[in-house]
């Protein structure tokens, strides 16, 4: 979920800070140096990237193989480094050593290049359309279970399709950066964010706080990390531990209804906003409270009640399509919008013949101050160029090679199919950042489904056309979204007057780090655990979500279950219809604001194929950050993304040596289990009898 909803806590931050930024961040670093490009990508900035990019690809690789639920971790990554690199040289200072001082042009660098390498593990599919071509996988669904629509995961080929594909997209976007953020003055709210944190640690006043907020973080972490230990002792089988606690009853756990006391999902719920959990408790209620039982009466006349429930045909086919329908409605409404927002805007900007502002309000001096920010800014923006010639060569070498080598890796495509995905390729990286620059919403995923869909169909389900639609929508994932990556950290170093070589080889490195340590995470996890096994620990949805998208595309309506198009049409339409009554009510109906109530179909949709419980989890973060903001707003909204930050990342590493006890053959000692009362009479007269 890549969205401006993950981002609203970090622009609620940055708000604050707005004006003032604009005015004096600038004349207040006046008598600080602006250390080089080559200086501001040190040693000690590439270890601490690598140390909390692994960190952070563990982290992103949970939430993917259990909800695909991704909140921004941008303030975690810009804290965290500050706070590593700021230690190490408060102690080379004391004792006499330190040679560099640490600038906020190196913070923004491990920030960018913390960033990108978690990027990877999102865009990577390891957890999506990757999984989706697993034998696994594969076999819950009854169509296109063929050698040729199934792939073997494995490493190997894994890390070299990433490394194929995964650079291209950084420099298809490369030659628009002084359109997009110097011509176009593109906001880039989350990169913009970023940009007043990392500011604001630099200065004595946020440095003190930037300490604090380090210290709860940790708190915050160790209780995460202990919690979760404890409760790995009663999860001696699948089904066992407070994971599984039936909080509203056994029948609302049968209906995946229930607390299942996730740090990790709390800390998420406490960064995301309210509206998106909300969402996502209202589409668990839908689903599993109303659809799927009404569904499952009909068995027998709607679908065979022979199928097993992983069957595609059976219920299971319910849940995915009509998930799938729903957000494709959701991402069709966002695409259009952001293509007539991006021409209107574009012909608004083309049209305007004095782009200059008068600000009648503020005295001369404060506009001067405001002036020399902006050209100050201007010229280290302007100072380390990357040539045209460079990026558009490096696109056409790297398509190239990306065109001779994945027919390699997937030979169901053909070296005109990836052509003609890089042929159109440059078009969507351009509507992807200049939309996130305007709503900081990014589509990449919604451009991958729509490539699934295209080449699935093209190619056909004889020729292996699954397998050929995933893996091109890995080619145009990879593309459309480091792209607009790229953007934001082009916004963030304009405004910290980090050079944009800098950010450009900071952003390569990083990605450079996330082909690399994404694919050993997600195996660290594959041998551990049985992947995408929808009752297993790591459930992996968009797995099986993918691999129906290519199934629709191969298949057409022909796979879905009896009845089911016609819902697949209904939630399509509500997709869409939804968004457009938000729209129109933003737009027009400003006396209530009516539309911040309204629920994001996207958000709806993740539970019906999941179920309510990690709703429950981030509605319970929620209701944390309401009650805290009621008692005390400045320290909610200082301190909350830090133990938001530490609770997910408490108990994302717990995984780590949870992982590595399972591959040793260490097993939990206890199975704490829960029955109903006519259930734990009959095991007792059982126990009892033998």
């Amino acid at each position: 979920m890549e969205s401006s909803r993950e981002h609203e806590e970090e622009c609620e931050r940055a708000a604050p800070h707005e004006t003032t930024d604009k005015i004096f961040v600038e004349d207040a670093f006046k008598t600080t140096e602006v250390p080089p490009w080559t200086k501001q990508i040190t040693l000690r900035a590439m270890v601490t990237s690598f140390i909390l990019g692994l960190v952070f690809n563990f982290i992103v690789c949970k939430l993917n193989l259990t909800t695909g639920v991704i909140p921004s971790l941008n303030v975690a990554a810009g804290l965290l480094g500050f706070a590593i690199v700021k230690a190490w040289t408060t102690t080379l200072a004391k004792v006499g050593l330190l040679k560099q001082p640490f600038t906020r042009q190196e913070n923004t660098v491990i920030q960018t290049c913390v960033v990108a390498s978690s990027g990877i593990a999102f865009s990577s599919g390891t957890a999506s359309y990757l999984l989706g071509m697993s034998p696994l996988v594969a076999s819950q669904g009854d169509g296109g279970n063929t050698p040729e629509n199934m792939k073997k995961l494995s490493i190997g080929w894994m890390m070299g399709f990433l490394f194929v594909v995964s650079f291209v997209g950084l420099f298809s976007i490369v030659p628009l950066r002084r359109i997009m953020i110097l011509k176009y003055k593109l906001t880039y709210p989350s990169g913009t964010a970023t940009a007043y944190l990392i500011n604001s640690f630099h200065t004595p006043k946020g440095a003190k706080l930037a300490k604090k907020q380090v210290a709860v973080l940790f708190k915050s972490f160790v209780f995460s990390f202990v919690f979760a230990f404890f409760q790995w002792f009663y999860t001696a089988v699948d089904g066992c531990g407070f994971s599984n606690f039936p909080t509203f009853g056994i029948q609302a756990y049968d209906k995946r209804f229930y607390f299942n006391f996730s740090s990790t999902y709390v800390g998420v719920g406490m960064i995301c906003p309210y509206m998106v959990n909300v969402s996502l408790l209202i589409g668990a209620i839908i689903s599993w409270g109303i659809m799927w039982p009404m569904i499952e009466r009909k068995k027998g006349i709607w679908y065979s009640a022979d199928l097993s429930p992983s069957s595609l045909h059976g219920i299971q086919g319910y849940r995915v399509f009509i998930a799938i329908a729903m957000m494709f409605g959701d991402g069709l409404y966002h695409v259009l919008l952001m293509l007539i927002k991006t021409i209107h805007s574009l012909k608004a900007k083309n049209s305007r013949k004095d782009s200059s502002l008068v600000t009648p309000d503020i005295t001369d001096q404060d506009a001067q101050i405001a002036n020399y920010d902006e050209r100050r800014r201007t010229e280290f923006f302007l100072k380390d160029q990357i040539p045209i010639k460079v990026a558009i060569s490096g696109y056409i070498l790297l398509a190239i090679i990306s065109i001779i080598v994945v027919p390699f890796i997937f030979h169901q495509l053909k070296w005109y199919h990836i052509l003609v995905a890089y042929a159109i390729a440059p078009l969507l990286a351009f509507c992807n950042a200049y939309g996130c620059g305007l709503t900081d919403w990014s589509l990449a995923s919604n451009y991958g489904k729509l490539a699934i869909i295209i080449f699935s169909s093209w190619i056909g389900l004889e020729h292996g056309g699954v397998i050929a639609g995933l893996a091109s929508c890995g080619v145009m994932m990879s593309i459309v979204s480091t792209a607009s990556d790229l953007m934001q950290d082009f916004k963030t170093g304009y405004l910290t007057l980090s050079s944009p070589r800098s950010m450009f080889f900071s952003q390569v490195i990083g990605t450079a780090m996330g082909c690399v340590l994404t694919p050993l995470v997600f195996w660290f996890f594959y041998e551990a655990y049985p992947i995408g096994d929808p009752n297993g620990t790591y459930p992996a949805p968009y797995g099986l979500l993918f691999r129906g998208i290519s199934l629709l595309g191969v298949e057409g309506i022909s796979s879905l279950p009896k009845n089911c198009l016609n819902l697949v049409i209904g939630f399509f339409i509500a997709g869409f219809v939804i968004n457009l009554v938000q729209e129109l009510l933003q737009r027009y109906e400003t006396r209530f604001q009516i539309y911040r109530f309204i629920p994001s179909p996207m958000c709806m949709a993740i539970p019906f194929y999941l179920g309510g419980y990690f709703a429950i989890d981030m509605c319970v973060g929620s209701l944390i950050l309401f009650m805290w903001e009621r008692k005390n707003k400045r320290r909610a909204t200082d301190f909350a993304p830090a133990v938001a930050s530490g609770l997910i990342c408490g108990e994302s590493l717990w995984s780590v040596p949870a992982a590595i006890l399972a591959l040793v053959n260490v097993n939990p000692p206890i199975c704490m289990k829960f029955l109903s009362a006519s259930v734990n009479a009959k095991v007792d007269k059982f126990l009892d009898g033998s």
